[in-house]
């Protein structure tokens, strides 16, 4: 937890004190409360300046330890922002460093938060139909072992429901270091009838797409270690 020695000063949450393993079963039956619908969740509770017009419109699948999601607060400063983690100790610190951020900037980053849930199996419980804008896959897990691939966030059966809360003209932001995943990504995405995949061009005239390479924790480590990135970027039609 973020600490508060007694002058009351606050500082970031440190991630070692939130250390966890880095893959998680997403088809094992963790234990997580969830909305039956979307009428049922409490928005307001998690973004205190939320306007009853005002819906979220980003998600970052897998946000990890909140890089990225830092990263849009500050860009679309009024557009609200979602972070879905499903291990606990990880979703732990993405709250307690948007709390902390919250104090140390006073009026700033109201609107991102994040949720420890399973978005492969409850994303429809949050989110109307064609309520999202953007969604970013960043680094997800590769899961390298062919007996698990049916685990890899991108598959058939979840385009459609990503498909379903998307808007048309929304965005999908892929990127992985690693060869095989992205081949698998492109290849699924492209076999989908809901989405097209955008040009070269388009990839590099998105304000998004600079910030893809190393606002998160994992894309950084890439860039130090000289890895490669490979990105994909797909609209919704």
């Amino acid at each position: 937890m973020v600490e508060e020695p007694e002058s009351c000063s606050i500082s970031l949450p440190q991630k070692r004190y939130y250390r966890q393993r880095a893959h998680s079963n997403p088809i094992a039956d963790h234990c997580f409360d969830y909305p039956a619908h979307p009428d049922e969740v409490n928005w307001q509770e998690l973004y205190p300046n939320k306007t009853a017009e005002q819906q979220v419109e980003f998600a970052d699948i897998g946000c990890g330890y909140g890089g990225f999601l830092v990263t849009l607060g500050e860009m679309f400063t009024e557009r609200l922002a979602i972070g879905l983690e499903i291990r606990v100790k990880v979703s732990d610190y993405v709250i307690d460093r948007i709390k902390a951020l919250r104090i140390l900037h006073p009026g700033k980053y109201n609107n991102i938060a994040c949720l420890r849930t399973n978005a492969m199996k409850y994303l429809p419980n949050y989110f109307y139909k064609a309520q999202l804008d953007k969604m970013f896959f960043l680094y997800p897990d590769p899961h390298f072992k062919r007996a698990k691939h049916k685990w890899r966030i991108i598959n058939q059966a979840l385009l459609s429901e990503y498909a379903y809360v998307l808007r048309k003209g929304g965005l999908v932001y892929t990127m992985t270091d690693v060869d095989d995943l992205h081949t698998w990504i492109v290849q699924h995405m492209d076999q989908h009838a809901l989405y097209e995949r955008l040009t070269k061009e388009e990839e590099n005239a998105d304000p998004v797409t600079p910030k893809l390479y190393q606002s998160s924790e994992e894309g950084a480590k890439v860039v130090r270690n000289k890895g490669a990135h490979f990105l994909a970027i797909f609209r919704r039609i």
